[in-house]
This record gives C-alpha cells, sequence and structure tokens, in this order.
C-alpha cells in the first residue's frame, strides 16, 4: 500500500484534497470506512487527545489496522489506504504516546505558544517521529475556537490570528515538518446561524507562494463555504479535517432514531440510521474535496 506522503504529493499535483474525518467511537469509524470504500477513496482518520483518551491510543490503532487488512470489493489486491493521525496534539510526552502505540501520523499544536517555543517543541516532535517513520503536521496562526462547543456564537475573525507569511516560512525552515496546517479565516465548529466567516484565500495565496514545496492544511472545514473549500484546494490546500459535521450527523439521527423507537434496547439495530447519516456526510465532503475514485 502506498504511504500518506504518497497521498499528499498526488493530491497536490493533481489538484485534489485528502479529507481528515476524525472519530471516537466504532460506529463512526465504521460509517467513514463504508464511504471510503464506496468512494474509492484515500482517507485520514483523525482522533484528538480527548477522543484518543477515550478510545485508548493501542485500541485507536487496532480498529484502524483490522480496516487495513481488508481489500476493496471486486479488487483482491487493492488495501483500502487509510491512514491515523494524532489531531491536535498539545504535548511531546502524549505525541510521543502515540507514535509509540503505531499513528502513522501526528499533528503538534503549538499555536499558542511563542513562534520561539513552537519551532523548539515542534523539533522535538519531528526528530522523534522521524525515527518511527511518521509524518508531522505542524501549525502556525491560532485557530479560533477549540470544538467541544459545537456551534458558535457570532464570531469574528482577529487579524493577529491569521497565520503570517514571514513566521510560516521561517517556521518550516527551523522544523522541517511534512505539512503545516495555516489559519487564513478558518476556526473550529459551527457558527450559530450556520454561515461561517469567508476564508481569506489571498492570504492562502500569499503563504503557498512561499512554501510551495509544503502541503497546506485547512482544520475547521465543516462550517466553511464550498465555494472556498474549492477555492482553497485550487490555491494549494491538500488536507481538509472534518469532525464537527460528522457530531452533527451522528447526535441529530441519534436522537431521531430514539425518539421514533422509544421501546427499543437493542444498539446495533438503532445505530443503523446514525451509521448511514455520517457515511453520506463523509461521501459528500469526498466528493467536494475532489477525492473521491484516487485509489
Amino acid at each position: 500500500m502506498k504511504n500518506l506522503k504518497y497521498y499528499l504529493k498526488k493530491a497536490e499535483k493533481e489538484g485534489w484534497a485528502i479529507g481528515q474525518f476524525n472519530f471516537s467511537n466504532l460506529k463512526i469509524l465504521k460509517a467513514i470506512i463504508r464511504a471510503a470504500v464506496n468512494m474509492k477513496a484515500p482517507l485520514i482518520l483523525g482522533t484528538s487527545e480527548g477522543e484518543s483518551r477515550s478510545l485508548g491510543l493501542g485500541q485507536a490503532v487496532a480498529l484502524v489496522n483490522s480496516y487495513k487488512k481488508e481489500t476493496l470489493p471486486g479488487r483482491s489486491q487493492a488495501k483500502l489506504p487509510i491512514f491515523l493521525n494524532l489531531d491536535h496534539g498539545k504535548s511531546f510526552l502524549y505525541i510521543k504516546k502515540a507514535i509509540i502505540a503505531g499513528y502513522d501520523a501526528v499533528h503538534f499544536d503549538g499555536s499558542k505558544l511563542s513562534l520561539k517555543d513552537n519551532i523548539r517543541e515542534t523539533k522535538k516532535v519531528v526528530n522523534y517521529a522521524k525515527k518511527f517513520g511518521v509524518l508531522v503536521e505542524g501549525e502556525v496562526g491560532i485557530m479560533g475556537t477549540e470544538s467541544s462547543k459545537i456551534y458558535k456564537e457570532s464570531f469574528k475573525i482577529k487579524e493577529e490570528n491569521l497565520t503570517r507569511v514571514g513566521e510560516a516560512v521561517k517556521f518550516l525552515n527551523k522544523t522541517k515538518v511534512d505539512s503545516l496546517a495555516v489559519n487564513i479565516g478558518n476556526f473550529h465548529g459551527i457558527e450559530k446561524r450556520g454561515r461561517n466567516p469567508r476564508l481569506k484565500i489571498e492570504r492562502l495565496n500569499e503563504i503557498k507562494k512561499k512554501t510551495c514545496k509544503t502541503p497546506l492544511v485547512l482544520h475547521g472545514g465543516s462550517g466553511t463555504a464550498e465555494k472556498d473549500i474549492k477555492e482553497a484546494i485550487k490555491k494549494g490546500i491538500v488536507k481538509i479535517n472534518i469532525n464537527t459535521d460528522l457530531r452533527v450527523a451522528y447526535t441529530t439521527a441519534l436522537k431521531k432514531t430514539l425518539k421514533k423507537k422509544p421501546k427499543e434496547t437493542t444498539p446495533h439495530k438503532y445505530m443503523k440510521e446514525v451509521v448511514i447519516a455520517v457515511q453520506k456526510v463523509v461521501e459528500k465532503k469526498i466528493k467536494l474535496f475532489g477525492s473521491n475514485n484516487k485509489i
């Protein structure tokens, strides 16, 4: 099976983006995998620190590895290219545990540190991850709010939180990360009215011109307008993270099903519609990113 670096380069060369879809339980994972198989799409499976603590680092790796062993329908030699990433790792110690557990990639989020401290800590992660062949995603620019609360009140992007071109270049030169998450007006969660602020595509364009060899990552893709997603991919975004949309689909479908079948007590029976709801969201995102039929 081709590795993650191959697919990041392929996406950049061909003008599409690989999706990272976060999961916190087996049903969400199952829905994501079903979508990938149906759409013949490579993908990244993500777990935040909180999600990985809930699942267990080793358990998350084991679940994903069990799907890696499967082959695509009708293609006996083709394995499903899926990769597990630790999303928003905040400390070297926890990232180290994820690498030892068997994660394929890690994201160190040092965005709230000073640039100097962010560079120092990221270099520690890169030096360690390199020994295991694990890819590292760095981050420059403060990515708005955390995703613990799904819907945000009216949200305004602060200019000082956006990724500065000069800082991004310095960070990349010093750390040698494999990919870089940037803030171009994106944030985690979905704005309460369902209309997130527009992305600052010109800022992305400026960053890409100076960091042309490094794959760029867009976090907080759930509430971003489809038009902006497409434009961001054209300007160099090759990985897009989705979590909130999956949580909303899961929770909405579960509440609706339990209301419709209040006496049902067999979990696998009332979870069918939940899996379908999440799968539909993932398939829609894969099509939007242009990563369908890329295996």
